[in-house]
Formats: structure tokens, sequence, C-alpha cells
């Protein structure tokens, strides 16, 4: 098992080999998936082929607009900025001749598209919080809850309070067996603060079926023995300004996707096993079965064979 990319490793490769002046531009038309349905289109101006569009659509795309995700676009992606291409919701586009950056920076940044958009509700209330906590006072009703329906039947909500950010993630387990390994997989993460050089670890908390106290009141939350919750409790320490606080955001985002993987992985492992010990005991059962003896039988003439 490992730790999953929060970039897109397709747009990643496949602009390394666009952006290389080494090779000729020619025609492209891809259409990309990503995590929580997320779906780009890679292609070329018909004729131009030297003009590259890469756009993106998701369903939670006017919530993370709402949230200030178009504030954080134009700061990474100004100068490639265009007219949304037609189905769908944001579009970049590139003149290999004249790239606009070094391209590894470029096709790094890019790659990161999807990350960036959703990481525009994290960063507002990070600022919120940093700005409560400096004032003497702090007014409850500042609080604001961003919710983001990413996929189907699930949501992320982010809140901003005086000393901490709490995020939430609601999420669907199909199966029974599905609940039981999450709550096993989150008792490691409350464990994990037990030890010393974890202890600034944010705090985490898992319910089932029962929404946390803080998105209760929220219109919609689905009552089902499939639904489950989990909250981070992150404090100033766990966002500190810089790498961390970029890292905390790319981290956290992924994590929902990060559980279910690990929840399969440790399903096909454990299948695995299985069959081995059936083929271990199908083994020893087929050494077990006693051998016929065959019965010995005599002639008049008093020749002998056997019989099985």
């Amino acid at each position: 098992m490992i730790l999953l990319d929060y970039h897109n490793r397709i747009i990643e490769d496949t602009l390394k080999t666009r952006f290389n002046p080494e090779n000729k531009p020619k025609p492209v038309d891809m259409n990309i998936v990503d995590f929580d349905g997320v779906a780009y289109h890679l292609s070329t101006l018909d004729g131009q082929d030297t003009k590259l569009l890469l756009s993106i659509r998701w369903s939670c795309w006017k919530e993370l607009i709402q949230y200030g995700a178009m504030d954080v676009l134009r700061r990474e992606y100004s100068q490639w900025i265009v007219d949304p291409e037609q189905g769908f919701d944001f579009t970049l586009q590139f003149d290999l001749e004249n790239i606009g950056g070094e391209p590894e920076d470029v096709i790094r940044k890019v790659s990161l598209l999807k990350r960036n958009a959703m990481a525009a509700p994290f960063e507002r209330a990070f600022d919120a919080q940093a700005l409560a906590e400096k004032e003497d006072t702090w007014d409850p009703s500042t609080s604001q809850l961003m919710t983001i329906h990413y996929r189907e039947g699930e949501a992320i909500y982010v809140q901003n309070q005086q000393d901490r950010v709490t995020v939430i993630f609601s999420t669907l387990f199909k199966e029974e067996t599905d609940r039981i390994f999450a709550k096993v997989f989150l008792q490691e993460f409350v464990d994990a603060r037990k030890k010393p050089h974890l202890q600034n670890a944010p705090q985490v908390i898992y319910s089932h079926r029962e929404p946390p106290l803080e998105i209760r009141h929220v219109p919609g939350l689905l009552d089902s023995e499939s639904m489950g919750y989990i909250t981070f409790v992150l404090f100033p320490r766990n966002y500190a300004a810089g790498a961390v606080r970029e890292e905390t955001i790319s981290r956290i985002q992924i994590f929902r996707d990060y559980l279910h993987y690990h929840i399969k992985c440790s399903k096909a492992y454990m299948h695995s096993r299985m069959r081995a010990r059936v083929s271990d005991f199908l083994k020893v059962l087929n050494r077990a079965k006693p051998e016929v003896q065959a019965a010995e039988r005599k002639l008049a003439s008093g020749r002998a064979f056997r019989r099985v």
C-alpha cells in the first residue's frame, strides 16, 4: 500500500512529452479522469497543433467558486486562463512555442489543477481562523461552515473557529466489512497521537451514522447505516504558513480516497491469504485420503491376480 499522489500523473506525463521542444507538435484529444469524479479534456485547437487546451469539469465547481476558487486559480494560472470549453467549467490554454515559464514548474502546477481548486475553502478557513485568533473577542456567528459536495452522496465540511479549523468528511461504506475496516484504520489514527513524536498530530474522530454536532443542522444529511463521518481538528501548528500549510491542504484533500484505497487493498490481501490457506488445506486433505488396497484373487489353476 502506498500514499496516493494528489497531482494527476497522466497530465504530468503527457505535458512532459508535449512541452519537450525535441518532439514535433501533433494533434491530441484525450479524456482523462481523476479521483472524486473529476473529468479533464486535453486537446489541441483545430489546425493549430501548438495550441494546447486543458479543461476540467467537476460537480462541485460552483461551490468551489463560491468559496474563492477563482482567486486561487487566477493566482496560479492567470496567464493561461481562457473562456471555458463547452461542457466544462474551467479551461487553460498553452502555446507550445512560448509556454510562459520553466517547463518543469508549469507542468507541476498544471497537474495540481484539481488540488488548487479544492484548496480555496481550506485557505479561506485558515485565514479566517488566524484573523479571529488576533481579536480580543470573537463572535461565533463569524464562523462559516463551507460545504463541498464533491461526490454523489458525500461531502466535505470546513469550518473555522477561533482556535482551530474543523474538517469533516461524510463518506459512504457500501459494505459492512468496509465499515469494520474503516473503524480499525481510524482507531490507528486515534492511537497514533499517544506516541511522543506524534502528539502534535491532528485529532481524528470517527462516528457511525450520527453526524457530528457541527453539521447536525445541515439539511439533507443521509440517515443510513452506510454513512460514516470522519472529523479532523486542525490547530494552527498543523497549518503554519509555508510548506506545512500547503502540504496539509494537499494531504487532507486526498484522505477519503486514501481511506477507501487502503480498505480495498486490505480486503484483497485478506482474500489472497484465505485462498492460500484453502489451498494448503486441500493439500492436507488430499494427503490424508486412504489408499485403496487391491483384493487378491486366485483362479482355479492357482494363478493369482489383483482386482481393483
